[in-house]
């Protein structure tokens, strides 16, 4: 007849032991996040969703779809410096920003999350160190997914939204925010060109995340770096580091994982040069989030995904 007290007895010591360890781990997931901050942002960029650094190292900016079609010049204590408004392009909902090695902008105005936009945008802009005065013009690109029916989507084929790009050799590489149910984690890539067209986007290749949650595991942006030798790719938690891949195949070579602490929305990220990450994450109810945080690829703790043998196409993290 004791055997129900004890139970009682070793599920209060046990809740009492596990509380203050998920303190000190909550703790310490907070400071690791903050402890690579650099600035906050101002309010106005409450909802950035894209950066980019010019060719002077002046980093720019976008929100996605509760703003106009404009970007944002920081200062370095993260104010606004300058705006500049895209003359002949509209946020629909932009969603990341990549640039080429002239100093191109590519504006990704492709964000989908009920999967029913069928046309996609990317505008591409001159250097931003050319503009001169509060308008510039844009580049049109428009793309379509081959693989999409006509109709409503089915729930297990949603991964046609999209927050993620990089340039690479004149041509731009998409990685989707998959919104399948149930949630399978693969982020798919696709490659369209880099100039004023009409394209049919070219699926290469896939990559599996995480299944634990799907909006911890969803990819919201892409980074490659001044050298075009590494790929990032950015989500709630984490940083997924490519190197060492062949040509456009970026899942075939080396791919760590970096932890970022505490669940934040972690929606844009970039590089400052072939060692420094930049990342920002939106503003949540003025308590956390719209800041700005470095990381340092030297410096940081890598978490090396490995993988069985297989075919390259069929890479994905476990």
């Amino acid at each position: 007849k004791k055997e129900p007290v004890l139970i009682r007895k070793g599920l209060v010591t046990s809740t009492l032991i596990l509380i203050p360890i998920a303190i000190v781990l909550t703790v310490f997931s907070i400071y690791s996040l903050f402890s690579i901050k650099t600035v906050t942002v101002d309010p106005k960029l409450r909802e950035i969703s894209g950066i980019e650094f010019d060719k002077k190292q002046r980093l720019w900016a976008i929100n996605d779809s509760g703003d106009g079609p404009i970007l944002y010049m920081l200062n370095r204590d993260g104010s606004i410096a300058r705006e500049v408004t895209v003359s002949n392009a509209k946020n629909v909902d932009w969603e990341d920003m990549t640039q080429n090695q002239f100093g191109h902008f590519f504006l990704g105005d492709f964000g989908n999350n009920d999967n029913d936009r069928r046309w996609l945008t990317i505008y591409k802009i001159e250097n931003p160190i050319d503009i001169k005065t509060d308008t510039t013009k844009a580049e049109i690109i428009k793309f379509t997914y081959p693989q999409m029916e006509e109709g409503e989507i089915k729930p297990e084929d949603k991964n046609y939204d999209l927050e993620a790009f990089v340039e690479f050799k004149r041509h731009l590489y998409l990685f989707t925010k998959n919104r399948t149910k149930p949630f399978d984690g693969i982020t798919k890539l696709y490659k369209v060109g880099d100039h004023a067209a009409n394209f049919d986007a070219e699926l290469i290749g896939e990559f599996k995340t995480c299944t634990t949650l799907e909006k911890l595991c969803w990819i919201t942006s892409a980074a490659i770096s001044p050298n075009r030798e590494k790929l990032v790719l950015l989500d709630s938690t984490s940083l997924w580091l490519f190197e060492n891949f062949d040509g456009d195949n970026f899942f075939n070579g080396d791919v760590s994982r970096i932890d970022l602490g505490i669940i934040t929305q972690k929606e844009a990220v970039t590089f400052y040069d072939d060692n420094t990450l930049v990342f920002t994450d939106e503003e949540f109810k003025g308590l956390v989030g719209g800041n700005v945080y470095e990381v340092k690829l030297d410096q940081v703790k890598r978490n090396v995904i490995k993988y069985p043998q297989q075919n390259d196409s069929e890479r994905t993290a476990k």
